[in-house]
């Protein structure tokens, strides 16, 4: 098999396990690295939010999670353990989880429907001493930022004025609007179920959802998806939502990042002649927004460096090295990140991550992989980061 047809293989199956439904089931490899294998995070889920499902049952919900330790093993050279957690409640999981995370180094959450994802993560990261990483949220808003950062970089345009509109508050979307106010984005609108949040109606919302009120809509927008979105310059839609008629509103060059799933609420090729850039989260089209290109180097990074939590200034300084990889001449409208086989993406990833905590962290003994180096073209400071 020549280079190029293995090189072709290797992205196919990696996307086809971060798609989900696929099938996956772990599978020998010449590459396979387990002689490397230092650290042991636990896959956990409830099965309450299984993609393109809701509340899947155990069979999804193991499709899932072993997935994504697949991921973790191939990856990052991380042992990664599937567990299934049968939902009885918010307390009886953190219960659980809590009573086996002295045998992990990590926990990694999947799959858990909102609001008891955020309560859950919460609880769990200040009790135990070990990173806990909810993908569903964090893996995404970290890819989800770098894919718009060099959406914007396209058309250019600037993070800081543009104007964004996020649509939907579960996970992806809550996790995704606190990255974005973080990276800088001044002018962020979130619709839920069809209506603006609004710093007004704080006290009729559920509480995640009055903490993004209160820190986006800095224009008192009012009224539903046609208000935010007109003028807009680009769309982050994690609910089925947009239509051709509404991405016509936009303003000139629009970002649409149509990221609903298990296929995308709006088919690529129905927008292409009035979007400028568009990316979805199923591997079959250009620009798969895939956590894949997070989690693993995030988790290598903080286990390498001992971290106790994984903080928003290591999710920033993730985003910001992923989407550096892709220098401006290489980007263009149909590839703003690294193909999912790209050998680079977790070492970097995580060398980023490592620093960051390092830093945090100083007093905490380096671990056995220690703190991976990171390339002095890949700075994360807020001076050097990389963007337009």
């Amino acid at each position: 098999m020549s280079q190029m047809n293995a090189d072709s293989e290797q992205r196919s199956r990696t996307s086809r396990w971060q798609t989900p439904g696929e099938g996956v089931r772990a599978e020998p490899s010449a590459h396979d690295v387990t002689g490397l294998r230092r650290y042991r995070v636990a896959v956990v889920t409830d099965g309450t939010a299984v993609p393109g499902r809701g509340e899947g049952g155990v069979a999804a919900a193991l499709r899932v999670v072993d997935g994504k330790a697949v991921l973790l093993t191939r990856l990052a050279a991380i042992e990664a353990v599937p567990v299934f957690v049968t939902p009885t409640g918010t307390d009886e999981f953190v219960a659980t989880v809590r009573a086996l995370a002295s045998s992990f180094d990590g926990i990694d959450l999947e799959a858990i429907a909102a609001p008891a994802c955020f309560e859950a993560e919460r609880r769990l990261q200040e009790t135990v001493d070990i990173p806990v990483f909810h993908d569903d949220q964090h893996g995404t808003a970290i890819v989800v930022l770098a894919a718009l950062r060099n959406a914007l970089r396209v058309v250019g345009k600037r993070m800081e004025s543009a104007r964004l509109v996020v649509i939907g508050a579960g996970p992806a979307g809550t996790a995704t609007v606190r990255l974005l106010v973080a990276a800088g984005a001044a002018d962020v609108v979130v619709v839920v179920r069809g209506v603006v949040l609004h710093r007004d109606d704080m006290p009729s919302l559920p509480p995640h959802q009055a903490r993004l009120a209160e820190r986006t809509n800095p224009r008192g927008v009012r009224g539903g998806l046609a208000e935010a979105l007109a003028g807009a310059d680009a769309a982050l839609g994690f609910t089925p939502a947009l239509t051709r008629g509404l991405v016509a509103s936009m303003g000139e060059g629009p970002v649409v990042l149509a990221l609903a799933g298990p296929e995308p609420e709006i088919q690529p090729h129905l927008i292409s002649d009035i979007a400028a850039v568009v990316a979805t989260s199923h591997a079959g089209y250009p620009n798969q927004v895939s956590t894949a290109l997070a989690f693993p180097g995030v988790f290598r990074g903080a286990l390498d460096a001992r971290a106790p939590r994984v903080t928003m200034s290591m999710r920033l300084a993730a985003s910001d090295v992923l989407a550096g990889l892709l220098p401006r001449e290489a980007l263009s409208a149909t590839r703003l990140l690294p193909e999912l086989g790209d050998d680079r993406v977790v070492p970097t990833v995580a060398g980023a991550v490592a620093a960051v905590a390092a830093e945090r962290w100083r007093s905490r003994r380096p671990g056995p992989g220690g703190v991976p180096e990171q390339g002095a073209d890949r700075s994360v400071s807020a001076q050097k980061g990389v963007g337009p």
